[in-house]
């Protein structure tokens, strides 16, 4: 009985142990990061990832599985991500889930491992421009050592990664070489070690990986970050900075603040939204930006100039230090002042608009004769009288006329002192004077 009573007494402290401490480790499923990596590879894919990277880290996570379907993007975003890749301590898995081409290739080949969908492909990685065409070779040479690169440290062979972004790499087995770039599809990706397997699906992904029964765990970005995504783009960027510059222009020639200043000033607190969610731009960046504002709006106040030349500055080192590619601010920047520019014209030549908003600072008032003004008294009570020289006319001088001393101008030709003079003209404080009949017969 006694011995009952003890091994109660343990088996009781052993589960008040058990629920005190909780084997949570033992029975808990590990967890898989599913994140997207669709549509176009830009600056703000980058800061969604690094959030998506930086939580999968935070929660031990075993594996991040990046679900690749994309045409490709930039090169300078895509080497961003790469690196954010590589800097992992987490097994990151490449899922192409249709195309990974030019900068998707190159993050799925960054991956630890690659799986593709039956119907997906892999490569066509040449760099191009803004406009569409190819990058000159500097950039070329560049993106091709990064490729090389890429293939090496995935012990890949390295001559496919090149093929993909070469055309003078010569694969005619795979159509490569001459004028088209390689492109792998699944079963030729598996076949030259550019892919560990070939899935139907996310769940047989999971099976192929030995991540069947993990905590899945999908990243989706917010609405925040699809804003700044659109507006970080470096074709959207310009657009925006352009419709900022033309508002705020159609705003100096409109009476008072309306729709076009509204405009300009909702798209320039867009352009600083959309930097700072991506991370771009700090809140520094967009105090510069409101004491430059500030300065310039004090130029219409502060004479001198000054001022407004400061202010314009500081908008300017603002919009520079929050973009994401100094390079490309400064072309943004450049095409944005060039629509502004245009549209001054078109408003002035066309329109015949003028600039409301200096209004207030320019006097328009006149005080004109028409409107009963006069600058001084009109003397025209003095014609035809007689008055005496005081001093000598050499044509100016002043003579006495009763009790007043009056300033006064000859008709032209020398009159002495204490001589008789009579007033022909008045025109304003000008007196014109000539010797009387009798002076001139004397």
């Amino acid at each position: 009985m006694r011995k009952r009573r003890i091994l109660s007494y343990l088996l009781v402290v052993w589960m008040a142990f058990l629920l005190a401490f909780p084997m949570t480790t033992a029975f808990a499923s590990s967890k898989v990061y599913h994140v997207p990596i669709h549509d176009e590879v830009e600056r703000g894919l980058h800061a969604f990832l690094e959030r998506a990277f930086k939580e999968a880290e935070e929660n031990y996570a075993e594996a991040i599985i990046l679900d690749i379907h994309t045409p490709g993007g930039f090169v300078n975003a895509a080497s961003d991500i790469a690196m954010l890749m590589d800097e992992s301590s987490i097994r990151t898995i490449a899922y192409i889930n249709k195309d990974a081409h030019s900068a998707g290739a190159f993050l799925a080949l960054h991956a630890d491992e690659i799986y593709m969908v039956p119907n997906g492909t892999i490569g066509a990685a040449a760099v191009i421009d803004s406009a569409g065409n190819a990058a000159d070779l500097k950039a070329n040479s560049a993106w091709l050592a990064q490729m090389k690169a890429a293939a090496e440290t995935s012990n890949r062979d390295p001559k496919y990664a090149l093929a993909m972004a070469d055309t003078r790499m010569d694969l005619p087995e795979f159509r490569a070489g001459g004028d088209n770039l390689l492109t792998l599809s699944a079963s030729e990706a598996f076949d030259v070690g550019y892919s560990e397997g070939t899935v139907l699906n996310f769940q047989e992904l999971l099976a192929a990986t030995e991540l069947k029964g993990s905590d899945i765990v999908p990243v989706d970005p917010t609405f925040s970050e699809k804003l700044a995504r659109f507006i970080t783009n470096p074709i959207i960027v310009p657009i925006l900075l352009s419709i900022a510059s033309l508002g705020l222009v159609m705003e100096l020639y409109s009476p008072g603040f309306g729709v076009p200043g509204i405009m300009g000033l909702s798209s320039l607190g867009l352009f600083f939204f959309g930097h700072m969610i991506a991370g771009f731009a700090g809140y520094e960046t967009l105090l510069i930006f409101i004491a430059g504002l500030a300065l310039v709006i004090a130029e219409f106040f502060v004479p001198g100039g000054i001022v407004g030349i400061l202010g314009g500055v500081l908008i300017l080192i603002s919009l520079l230090l929050a973009g994401a590619n100094m390079s490309q601010m400064i072309m943004s920047i450049f095409i944005a002042f060039v629509v502004a520019i245009i549209g001054m014209v078109i408003l002035m030549k066309f329109f015949g608009k003028k600039m409301h908003v200096f209004n207030k600072l320019v006097l328009k008032d006149a005080t004109t004769t028409e409107e009963g003004y006069v600058s001084n008294i009109n003397r025209t009570d003095l014609l035809g009288k007689v008055g005496k020289t005081i001093t000598p006319l050499r044509p100016a001088g002043t003579m006495q006329l009763g009790s007043e001393r009056i300033d006064i101008v000859s008709e032209g030709s020398y009159i002495d002192a204490g001589k008789d003079v009579e007033i022909i003209k008045v025109e304003g404080s000008r007196i014109v004077v000539r010797p009387t009949k009798k002076e001139m017969e004397e």
